[in-house]
């Protein structure tokens, strides 16, 4: 049968009502993983959650009997990555805000991706019992950015909560069915099954592992699946609680094993009937190529940059992708990144002989160091750092690039002496004796031979004598004598005249940071 006769099969089916698929979004550590994980706790039956051993990247919940999908990615960018690739993954939104803090920069950039996706969504003021808690400076700052608020004259639904408490979070779960309701959500619930890879990782044991979360159909052990140029036979499906189920529904989201190719975060999934159907369609998807990550800059805007490189490692393909997105963000006219490699998993010693072979950084994101790695590294002087927020990594990256930037050299005028005699004259060092005109003159400073207005020579200022005994400094007014180094590069020597005016400055290296 081909597709085209599969897919009318599949029109003709009747659509029923299903949960809602929702994302959390919102400025970092203004409480999204918090909530989620308070709604996980209060409102996945007890054997559930209890069987939850591992990250999949979603799971449901329930509120008075109806069930909701939450994705738990990395943030929104993830779901930019995810949304970049044409997939509407999310339903509602919940746009999360701190009492304490209110608008951020994160939250601005969720407030774009919310009106350009055109997505419902719920305001969370969270962390209202916190100190400093405003919710209605918050409610401002929203209409500062176009968002009025249901109590502010809007349409915008909010809500106020304290995810350490759970003050809040029935309202909110009533308020995402509410939505769910209006936006009247409906899906066939049976044929043929499509939706989104939501997340990839390679277990040791089992092999590559994807959370699909189904949009379409019905999805069964046994189906073949393709999703781009991954290919899978399902040989198992769990949910997300790790129990074993054998077939999963629009909104549900399920772990699958069995890939022959591993798919890509944000691609959509397809069955097929047969091997021969699903092996074409794989086959004829490599053909267009992944999504490109961790691409370099290139061109003649960026050709005199130095270029710091690096060496990723994270624990989901999401993950990977998440960074990508994020570390784009970083912006520099002298500096840059490049991933000279990157992976799923924890850091071995291949990651730590990549490094090596481009003098790279190994930094990991939700990874442990093998043993042997960490030994390897320490061996040949790689650092390796790991993470588990995204922006901890990024300051990371940041520090990283720093080190190329040139320092910033801060002056600091000391004094001047006017050279009354010349005492000896060499190449290597010239001794000279004056009288300070202004300020002072000390001991290591740095020199410059200043004639007829001019800098001519640079020197250090190696020896200072008053009154014969040698001293740390010499105040103004007074007379000493000093002894100037030179450089060691002069081609040809020049020599101090008496006359010459010493101007006395010290020299402060000030690192740079982006």
């Amino acid at each position: 049968m081909s597709v085209a006769k599969l897919q009318t099969t599949n029109d003709k089916l009747q659509t029923s009502p299903r949960p809602p698929v929702v994302v959390v979004l919102g400025h970092v550590d203004h409480g999204k993983t918090s909530i989620l994980d308070k709604i996980r706790q209060a409102k996945v039956a007890q054997g559930e959650a209890g069987g939850i051993t591992q990250h999949i990247g979603a799971y449901q919940a329930e509120h008075n009997g109806k069930k909701i999908t939450f994705l738990d990615t990395p943030g929104h960018e993830a779901f930019s990555a995810i949304r970049s690739r044409g997939a509407k993954v999310a339903d509602v939104a919940v746009m999360v805000v701190a009492a304490d803090e209110g608008v951020k920069p994160q939250t601005k950039e969720v407030i774009e991706i919310l009106k350009e996706t055109k997505t419902p969504f719920v305001v969370a003021i969270n962390k209202i019992d916190s100190q400093g808690a405003n919710a209605q400076a918050v409610r401002q700052g929203l209409a500062e950015q176009e968002v009025l608020v249901e109590d502010y004259g809007g349409k915008v639904p909010v809500v106020e909560l304290s995810a350490k408490t759970g003050q809040g979070i029935d309202e909110l779960l009533e308020m995402i069915l509410l939505i769910a309701e209006v936006e009247d959500l409906k899906s066939r619930m049976e044929g043929l099954a499509e939706g989104t890879v939501i997340e990839v990782h390679l277990d040791k044991q089992r092999g590559m592992v994807a959370t699909l979360l189904v949009r379409e159909g019905e999805l069964s052990v046994g189906d073949w699946v393709v999703a781009g140029s991954g290919l899978a036979r399902v040989k198992l499906l769990e949910d997300f609680s790790g129990k074993r189920v054998d077939t999963a529904i629009s909104s549900q989201p399920v772990v699958a094993l069995g890939w022959s190719n591993p798919p890509k975060v944000g691609e959509q999934f397809k069955t097929y009937k047969s091997a021969k159907e699903a092996e074409a369609v794989s086959v004829a998807n490599s053909n267009i190529g992944p999504a490109v990550i961790f691409q370099v800059e290139s061109g003649p805007e960026v050709t005199n940059k130095k270029i710091s490189n690096i060496v990723l490692k994270a624990d989901t393909q999401s993950s990977l992708e998440a960074l990508d997105h994020a570390m784009k963000t970083i912006h520099s006219e002298e500096v840059g990144y490049r991933v000279v490699f990157y992976g799923v998993g924890n850091v071995g010693d291949n990651d730590v002989r990549k490094a090596v072979a481009g003098q790279a950084a190994v930094i990991g994101f939700n990874v442990a160091i093998d043993g042997s790695a960490a030994n390897l590294a320490e061996r040949n002087g790689v650092s390796i750092k790991t993470f588990n927020i995204i922006y901890g990594l990024i300051e990371e990256v940041r520090s990283i690039m720093s080190e190329l930037l040139e320092p910033e050299i801060k002056r600091t005028d000391l004094g001047k002496l006017k050279v009354l005699a010349v005492f000896k004259k060499d190449a290597k060092s010239q001794v000279v004796g004056g009288k300070i005109t202004s300020g002072k003159a000390v001991r290591g400073a740095t020199v410059d031979i200043v004639r007829n207005g001019s800098a001519v020579l640079t020197g250090r200022l190696g020896q200072l004598q008053h009154n014969k005994a040698d001293v740390a400094e010499v105040a103004e007014g007074l007379e000493c004598g000093m002894r100037i180094d030179l450089p060691k590069e002069q081609i040809r020597p020049i020599f101090i005249q008496e006359g010459d005016v010493l101007q006395i400055y010290e020299e402060e290296e000030i690192k740079r940071s982006l």
